[in-house]
């Protein structure tokens, strides 16, 4: 008799929200400027054309998107690669200094995929010495480059005293994610890939040469997605990135959603940080997430 694939783990459940609030929605920008392209494709530093699209992101996008935050009141939170924070420093401590949150997003963008822990941990070391030294502050929250933590991840982040994650896709509410099965925990905060503006709008020639969509069609789709998740008491965690974003049309979306999400009148906008610190007061139980195992003999060799 062949062994039965080992389960998977219970869903995560509801989150009950602060001031009696329906629902959370968070609005986050990945400052990846060139840090992307540099790690994920080779040779790219030689393309000054494209190297100038991703600077327009620390540059212009930035400055629009922390005007649109000041004018709406809100605290949002900026994810920072560390050589991001060493090439646009001023950048990174406006935003310091506008009152957001600057959180981790690797060193140059890395990704994980197939790097040893200890190459890993070097990465994340680099990149949060970065962050200390240009903006002053430690962070508490880290996102996975394009989303791909590896399974070590939890544990290394653990170990160097962050409250949450926002890399993982299984729930539409925060919990609580088990750090190597065990009892210590890390809040995991999901998000999604129809609410990211990469793949809405991003077209770089040669490396992402996807659809540009119309801003209208962009606005319908997340706004209906925010009024879903409203419904359903959930956490609506909209990705954007200044150099994607922090075009004027697009820019205008983001403003006309953060006005939607703030006049529903029962749904509470916070920081990442502010969420997360939120669900790690409510005492949830760990939820224990472990690799599948792909039965022997069941792949084809190659």
């Amino acid at each position: 008799m062949s062994t039965p694939a080992p389960q998977g783990p219970p869903p995560a459940g509801p989150v009950a929200w602060p001031g009696g609030h329906r629902a959370a929605a968070s609005f986050t920008f990945d400052v990846d400027a060139e840090s992307v392209l540099l790690s994920g494709s080779p040779g790219s530093q030689d393309r000054p054309g494209v190297m100038s699209h991703q600077a327009y992101g620390p540059l212009v996008g930035v400055p629009r998107i922390l005007a649109i935050l000041e004018r709406r009141g809100v605290r949002a939170t900026f994810f920072v690669p560390g050589y991001t924070a060493e090439r646009y420093p001023g950048v990174v401590r406006d935003v310091v200094a506008a009152g957001h949150e600057v959180a981790h997003h690797g060193y140059l963008h890395e990704s994980l995929q197939g790097a040893p822990p200890e190459v890993e941990a070097r990465w994340f070391d680099r990149g949060l010495e970065a962050l200390e030294r240009v903006a002053g502050v430690r962070p508490v929250g880290y996102r996975a480059p394009m989303w791909e933590p590896s399974w070590y991840t939890p544990e290394l982040l653990h170990s160097r005293g962050l409250l949450y994650d926002s890399s993982l896709m299984d729930a539409e509410v925060p919990y609580e994610l088990s750090v190597a099965g065990g009892t210590a925990s890390l809040v995991e905060v999901p998000v999604h890939w129809s609410l990211d503006d990469w793949e809405r709008y991003c077209f770089i020639p040669g490396i992402s040469e996807g659809h540009i969509a119309d801003p209208r069609h962009v606005h319908a789709s997340w706004s209906a997605e925010l009024e879903g998740l409203r419904a359903d008491g959930g956490c609506f965690v909209l990705t954007n990135h200044p150099f994607v974003t922090g075009r004027p049309s697009r820019a205008a979306v983001l403003d006309a959603l953060v006005g939607q999400a703030l006049e529903a009148g029962d749904v509470w906008v916070a920081s990442l940080a502010e969420i997360a610190g939120h669900v790690r007061s409510l005492g949830l139980a760990p939820r224990v997430l472990t690799p599948p195992v792909v039965p022997e003999g069941h792949l084809a060799p190659g």
